[in-house]
Parts: structure tokens; C-alpha cells; sequence
């Protein structure tokens, strides 16, 4: 594994173009260990609607960056008192979903520094009862990035502020509100550390001890790298996209992670169907979405064109019947 220096930069909009990069051009042969800080920002799922997921006035008032990631899951607030991780490496067919291979030398490392950490639920790291960090994957052409943050010193009030967290996922959770799920790993530590003492620790024990190989970007990939964030990471349309104008709307929570389906029918067929939600999978949800155009909103039709579908690599261990719920 080598280890890939971002330079100290904060912008979330080249960090995870840094991210993308490294998935896709760098030497296949090799795995990849990135580590990142964001400015305050909100990270917002692959397949999240955006504008529901934010406190709109807050984000803007306080200037905070909203950018949207290649992977699955909720949206997650970043500040300077957030690590990220990224481990990229080949996907082997049975890493994908394996939050457990990614986050276990993390949680080995945390346990090493006095805090009692375990992988819970989907892909949460907690300490009890309390979330100090989330995960989330993608893949692509045989490679994958599991990625995750650490809550080490944020501003937690921030977390509840800017995010629009869905009641339903808290209710299922079982907890009065998001601000008494998450915390900080600085009140679980033994002794006094700054975020970079931090993360020198993390990396020590991640590569046993040994001196760190690292992967030196070229001038020619920092270029490449500062045009995929403008193209994409810096793009409205990227981070915000268009919603249809919908006539029927739907969201519930599975195992799988919250689900909403929103429809614009026009003359008794679909005419554009958006699927969001916090769920995992390898597959983009538009290639169902446009599977639907054209489709009578009738029952029977619906489930036709979802009986074509292997929906497993969309949205991970789901029934069709559970999907099919949704649309009426």
C-alpha cells in the first residue's frame, strides 16, 4: 500500500476529485491510503436529493461547501475537526459491502490509542452507543474506494444545523435526536492530541510500524485532477441536479437504508422517475430510472420492467416486492 499526500488542501471539491482520480488512473497494481480534511462542508450520497437533505439557509449564511460524492449512504457534514480515510484498491468481488476489511485496521488503531471502537450496523463505527464515524463505497472498472470520516474535534452543533436529517432514520435508530447519536473521538481519548498527531498515530498503525511509501503526484495529475474538479465537483448540475416536477412521491425506511421514489406522470405513463436514498450499491440508479420513461403507471407494467432488473448491484440484498411498494 502507498500512501497518497493531498498537499493539506481543504477544499472538499478537489479532495474528492484527488479520490476519483486515484481510483481511476493511478497504477491498478498498487493499493492507495488517502487522507483528507474538509473546510466545512456537506457531503451529500450519489444518490441523495439534495435540496432535502440540507438546511438550505444555514448552508448558505455560513458559506458552507455542498458537494456531492461517487458513493451511496447519507449525507455527512465535514469540518476541520474531520478526518477522512480512503482506502482504493482492486475490487475482488467480495469487498464491496465489506465495510468490515476497511474499517478493522481503524478501529485496531483506535482501540491502540484507549478508545473502545467497534464496526456497528451497516457501516457506522461507534463507541457505545455514540457514532464517531461513517462509511460508504464505490466501485468501478474492478477497482473500489471504501471511504469513511472521524468525528475527532467537530463542531457537533454544526452537524444538527446544516443537515435536514430524515425522521424516519432517527426513529429507527431508536434516539431522541442526531446530537445525541454522534460525538467526537477527542472525548473518548486517554490524553491530549491535535488532529495531525492524530493521524500520524492512524498512519503508524496502518502500515505496522514501517516507514511510509508514498505515491508522489505528478504535476501532470495535479492538472488532471484540478480539471475533473471543475468539470464535476464544482458543477451545479453535479451537486445539485434537477429534480422532475413530481406528481407522486414516496419514501420509506428498509434495511437497506431510506428509499425515495418520485414520479412525473403525464397521460397515464411515466414520464421522468427520480429514485433517491442513504443505500449502497455499484450500479447507478439511472439506468432504472430511464428503464421507467414511457412506462404505463399501472402495477402490472411496473413490475414487468422490474422483474428485468438484477437489483442487487443498485441497492444491495432487496426484494423487487419492496421496491415495487414504493411506486403506488
Amino acid at each position: 500500500m502507498k500512501f497518497i499526500d493531498n498537499r493539506g488542501i481543504t477544499d472538499p471539491r478537489i479532495n474528492l476529485a484527488i479520490e476519483e482520480y486515484a481510483l481511476k488512473h493511478l497504477p491498478a497494481n498498487e493499493d492507495y491510503l488517502l487522507f483528507y480534511i474538509n473546510e466545512p462542508s456537506i457531503i451529500i450520497g450519489k444518490n441523495q436529493n439534495t435540496i432535502e437533505e440540507i438546511n438550505v439557509d444555514y448552508v448558505n449564511e455560513h458559506r458552507i461547501h455542498v458537494v456531492r460524492r461517487l458513493s451511496g449512504g447519507g449525507a455527512v457534514y465535514h469540518d476541520l475537526g474531520n478526518l477522512n480515510f480512503s482506502f482504493i484498491t482492486n475490487d475482488d468481488g467480495e469487498s464491496f459491502h465489506n465495510f468490515r476489511k476497511f474499517t478493522d485496521p481503524v478501529v485496531r488503531a483506535l482501540r491502540q490509542m484507549g478508545v473502545d471502537a467497534e464496526l456497528t450496523g451497516r457501516n457506522d463505527i461507534q463507541v457505545g452507543e455514540r457514532k464517531i464515524s461513517g462509511n460508504a463505497q464505490y466501485a468501478a472498472k474492478g477497482r473500489m474506494f471504501s471511504h469513511g470520516t472521524l468525528l475527532f474535534d467537530s463542531d457537533l452543533e454544526r452537524v444538527v444545523s446544516a443537515l435536514n436529517v430524515n425522521p424516519q432514520k432517527i426513529q429507527s435508530k431508536g434516539i431522541k435526536s442526531i446530537r445525541s447519536r454522534v460525538a467526537n473521538i477527542t472525548e473518548f481519548l486517554p490524553r491530549t492530541m491535535t488532529i495531525e498527531e492524530f493521524k500520524q498515530e492512524l498512519l503508524a498503525f496502518i502500515f505496522d510500524g514501517k516507514p511510509v511509501e508514498e505515491y508522489p503526484l505528478s504535476d501532470e495529475d495535479w492538472t488532471n485532477i484540478h480539471e475533473l474538479s471543475r468539470s464535476r465537483y464544482q458543477s451545479w448540475e453535479w451537486n445539485y441536479g434537477k429534480s422532475p416536477r413530481s406528481n407522486f412521491r414516496q419514501s420509506r425506511r428498509f434495511d437497506i437504508g431510506t428509499v425515495e421514489v418520485q414520479l412525473e406522470i403525464e397521460k397515464g405513463r411515466i414520464k421522468e422517475a427520480k429514485i433517491y436514498g442513504d443505500f449502497f450499491g455499484m450500479r447507478d440508479v439511472s439506468e432504472i430510472e430511464a428503464m421507467l420513461r414511457g412506462v404505463p403507471y399501472d402495477k402490472q407494467a411496473v413490475a414487468d420492467v422490474l422483474a428485468r432488473i438484477d437489483i442487487e448491484p443498485f441497492f444491495g440484498k432487496w426484494s423487487r416486492e419492496e421496491l415495487l411498494s414504493l411506486f403506488f
